[in-house]
């Protein structure tokens, strides 16, 4: 019995995403930039996809969705365009220290091209003071970048007031949205945001395919180049069958969301106060309250995040310690690490991130193994050979 915890790194595409896509990696194969009958077919299957997304995310215009390869692709176009658009009236970006990498490096890229970024902290439950982004900002600022929520913890963040500071001093607001979409209402206009990152493979959608929404009116200047598909903000020949995938995934998303959002929470709650009151040295990492319904990130005193991970792995549990792609990487979670965590006083934290196929019978399973586990880990790191009686 598999039992797989790691929907924030991906999930599962769903079947019904798979049905709608095979047409147009079969006979509907045409570049949707040709006029003649394919290439009609393949943009109309393109079109609509943008309005089913556009939908998902109350844009009021189609046009303001533009498809491209990952929400990776999503966070450099949002941040690059619009850095480079303005400037000349500015060359100041404001981030925060837990942002997801794709933000952090595209940040480290501008700054090596002579922009100024000033990484905002996080109290330790990684939220951010609006206060403290009120004082960040300066005359020169063009782009604040905050992301929806943290793939790490959860939490989420206060886009809405963010957004209406960045507003009323004409900056360009944009929010990594990756792991909310899907998960949580999303409404550009509520939320007012200009620029919003979303990914296909999140949301049990194809791997290869993200978007950008664009509020009208957005200045941003391309970084890749070529042709003038996307509306001339992003070249290349689009990925027809991937759009039409995510459409398909964010509409069967949106379907069970009320529902999903209860159940996912009502176990991801099941998990987490099992554990934190089963096995002695855990602790939440996060705001218990404001985060994502299906995400749990815990600390366990005297054991390390790898081998719990490897003993998890061989009982066909999958786990993760943080971002996906980070993996491999023995350098501390850069989240947890702005939160105040310390991997020598709270121990190695693992990422439980729960999905559409997560039952109560796994939850239980890794209830009633986890607490063995992590005090054999905890017996061999502190050089006893055989592990204490398991924590009740």
């Amino acid at each position: 019995m598999r039992i797989y915890l790691d929907h924030n790194a991906t999930t599962p595409m769903r079947p019904e995403v798979l049905e709608a896509m095979l047409p147009y990696l079969q006979g509907r194969f045409g570049n949707a930039n040709s006029i003649h009958g394919w290439g009609r077919e393949a943009k109309q299957a393109l079109e609509q996809a943008r309005e089913v997304v556009a939908s998902a995310l109350g844009a009021k215009d189609k046009d303001s969705i533009v498809f491209v390869s990952s929400g990776t692709e999503a966070d450099n176009l949002a941040l690059k365009g619009a850095a480079w658009a303005a400037r000349d009236r500015g060359r100041h970006l404001v981030t925060s220290a837990v942002e997801h990498h794709a933000v952090i490096n595209t940040c480290k890229s501008l700054e090596e091209q002579g922009f100024d970024v000033t990484p905002l902290p996080v109290d330790e439950e990684g939220l951010i003071d609006s206060e403290t982004l009120r004082r960040s900002l300066r005359t020169d600022t063009t782009v604040i970048s905050l992301m929806h929520a943290n793939n790490e913890t959860g939490v989420v963040s206060p886009i809405a007031e963010a957004a209406e500071l960045a507003r009323e001093r004409g900056i360009v607001f944009h929010t990594d949205a990756v792991q909310t979409f899907g998960r949580v209402p999303i409404d550009v206009e509520s939320l007012g945001v200009d620029l919003l990152s979303i990914s296909g493979h999140k949301i049990y959608g194809p791997k290869g395919i993200g978007a950008l929404y664009v509020r009208p009116g957005t200045r941003m200047v391309p970084h890749l180049h070529g042709g003038q598909q996307e509306r001339g903000r992003r070249p290349g020949t689009e990925n027809v069958a991937a759009a039409v995938g995510l459409a398909r995934a964010a509409e069967l998303c949106l379907a069970s969301m009320p529902a999903e959002t209860e159940r996912l929470r009502t176990l991801r709650d099941r998990l987490e106060g099992a554990i934190l009151s089963r096995i002695e040295g855990t602790r939440r990492n996060g705001h218990r309250e404001q985060r994502l319904p299906n995400t749990s990130n815990i600390s366990f005193r005297g054991a390390d995040e790898e081998s719990l991970i490897l003993a998890l792995d061989l009982e066909g549990i999958a786990v993760a310690a943080g971002a996906a792609c980070t993996s491999g990487s023995l350098e501390p979670s850069h989240v947890l690490q702005a939160m105040g965590w310390k991997p020598e006083s709270h121990g190695g934290a693992l990422r439980f991130s729960l999905g559409s196929g997560t039952t109560q019978g796994d939850i239980e399973r890794l209830i009633d193994l986890l607490p063995a586990v992590v005090e054999r880990i905890r017996a061999a790191a502190a050089g006893h050979p055989e592990p204490a009686l398991a924590l009740a």
